[in-house]
């Protein structure tokens, strides 16, 4: 059964999308609608957090201080409303989770910047039978004959 979810979740993954690490300062751009309009807001922040889900199961939070005051967003990877994520740079951290990124402010949460290795997940779309594509392999196999 399990198979099954994996084929079905795997139709509404994106094709690729940047393998995010807890350090990472990134910017996510997602659609935002208001009433009839719609744009594109970006939220800059750091990865404080991925879990471990694969596919449409995978997240990842996002924290930034805004006049003050702590803001954190939990993204799904590949949900439709994410157009893009830019990873911006990328800080030394010991540990998965970054939580204790709550209680600093300030000069506090100043955090080493090391060389960025960007990396992309890879999410095989699966294959669907077309009708149409049968009679060119057709053709092409005429030609070499």
């Amino acid at each position: 059964m399990s198979k099954i979810l994996q084929e079905f979740g795997n139709q509404s993954c994106k094709a690729s999308v940047p393998e995010l690490k807890a350090g990472y300062l990134v910017a996510v751009h997602q659609k935002i609608k208001e009433g009839n309009k719609e744009r594109v807001q970006i939220f800059q922040g750091t990865v404080i957090k991925t879990n471990a889900g694969y596919g449409v199961n995978d997240t990842f939070t996002v924290r930034k201080i805004s006049e003050g005051i702590g803001v954190e967003k939990t993204y799904p990877i590949h949900s439709p409303t994410i157009v893009k994520i830019e990873v911006i740079r990328a800080y030394k951290v010991r540990q998965a989770k970054l939580h204790y990124l709550r209680e600093l402010s300030g000069k506090a949460l100043r955090m080493k910047e090391i060389p960025l290795k960007l990396k992309e997940k890879l999410f095989p779309r699966p294959e669907v039978a077309n009708t149409d594509a049968a009679p060119a392999e057709e053709v092409k196999e005429e030609k070499t004959a």
